[in-house]
């Protein structure tokens, strides 16, 4: 009987655990994770949950029996130490040893820090609650970093009646994922709910709450370690597999074909593909990567890579806070920005998706 241990119990770790017993896998899985909760899910952290209305009992994506009922060995509070690839069997902090025939590596990434005490980061339940906590004996607010977390922090906190200041090292906000009529909207919306948007600065403002959303770092040194190909994230094929074919790595700690994802879509579908890889053999990897982010009343759907070099047209009405933006590279579709406009969004997901699969 195979087994499959998985290490990292975010989004990609257990959709990959829950999708080999969707694939009929009748092998041992181990799902490791190192905070003590169960498996959750992660984007109500900087939106539902830091605003308080969802609550910590509803973020896990299934309860313990789920993982009883389908025979997934859930070890939680433990941490990875190593890997022994000529022997197929990695070691826990707590000593435990365990063997496999697939690895699956799910670490995720942390977030990046300031050389500043007393900045919070947002990553986990743990820190979503501790944010939640201070905000609510705030009156004043900074926050470093204009892109999807800190400005969905922002949101939440102005809706609790906070002074809230953003400050962006950039030229424009979301500038990594957005064209500039996007950055413009967002710029235009959050100074119109009365948050402070400061460009072109490091400079942060003083607050009673000081928070930083400022990117992430992939976690590399358990691949790296064990001797993995690894550059800013673990490097895999068209095929999600590392440079050892019997180790995986999937979600925001890996880099496939020189681009490093962090959603939640990406770390779901490469899940289910690396599950239904072990189960039927090799298949090239190739879904339509889709983002979201909800500020104040706008929801934001992103799907497809945007570059800077692309050709961009608008349809709809910027003013009316509904329309979407769409890239060409050339006469091809690339990407599709789309501002309270799902229909767009679910179409360009479609489009996007069939000129990638193969005709004839």
């Amino acid at each position: 009987m195979s087994s499959v241990v998985i290490v990292g119990a975010g989004q990609a770790g257990f959709q990959t655990a829950a999708s080999l017993r969707m694939e009929k896998f009748d092998g041992s899985i181990t799902l490791i994770g190192e905070e003590q909760h169960l498996p959750y899910q992660r984007p109500p952290l900087s939106k539902a949950l830091l605003a308080g209305k969802q609550d910590v009992d509803h973020l896990p994506f299934r309860p313990q029996q789920f993982y009883v009922d389908h025979s997934i060995e859930l070890m939680l509070a433990q941490r990875a130490v190593s890997i022994d690839r000529a022997n197929r069997r990695v070691l826990l902090a707590s000593r435990t040893s365990l063997d496999y025939d697939f690895l699956v590596l799910a670490t995720g990434a942390r977030v990046r820090q300031l050389p500043a005490p007393g900045v919070l980061y947002l990553r986990d339940i743990d820190d979503s609650l501790a944010i939640r906590s201070r905000l609510e004996q705030a009156s004043s607010v900074a926050i470093v970093g204009g892109g999807f977390i800190g400005l969905e922090v922002a949101a939440v906190a102005r809706r609790m009646n906070k002074n809230v200041a953003v400050v962006e090292a950039q030229q424009r906000l979301m500038s990594r994922s957005v064209a500039p009529v996007v950055s413009e909207f967002f710029l235009r919306l959050h100074e119109s709910e009365g948050v402070k948007i400061v460009l072109n600065s490091t400079a942060i403002p003083p607050a009673d709450v000081t928070i930083a959303g400022i990117g992430v770092l992939p976690n590399v040194e358990l691949a790296q370690a064990a001797g993995l190909d690894v550059r800013a994230a673990i490097l895999v094929d068209q095929c999600l597999r590392t440079s050892d074919p019997n180790i995986f790595a999937i979600g925001d700690c890996a880099e496939r074909n020189g681009v490093h994802l962090e959603s939640v879509q990406n770390a779901a579908d490469q899940g289910k593909h690396v599950a239904a890889e072990i189960v039927r053999g090799p298949a090239k990897y190739d879904a339509v990567p889709w983002f979201w982010t909800d500020q104040f009343d706008v929801k934001l759907q992103m799907a497809g890579i945007s570059s800077p070099r692309h050709r961009t047209e608008i349809q709809g009405s910027v003013e009316e806070r509904k329309f979407s933006v769409y890239y060409f590279e050339g006469e091809r579709l690339a990407a599709v920005d789309s501002i309270n406009s799902p229909a767009d969004h679910v179409k360009a997901r479609k489009t996007l998706q069939l000129s990638r699969e193969p005709t004839g």
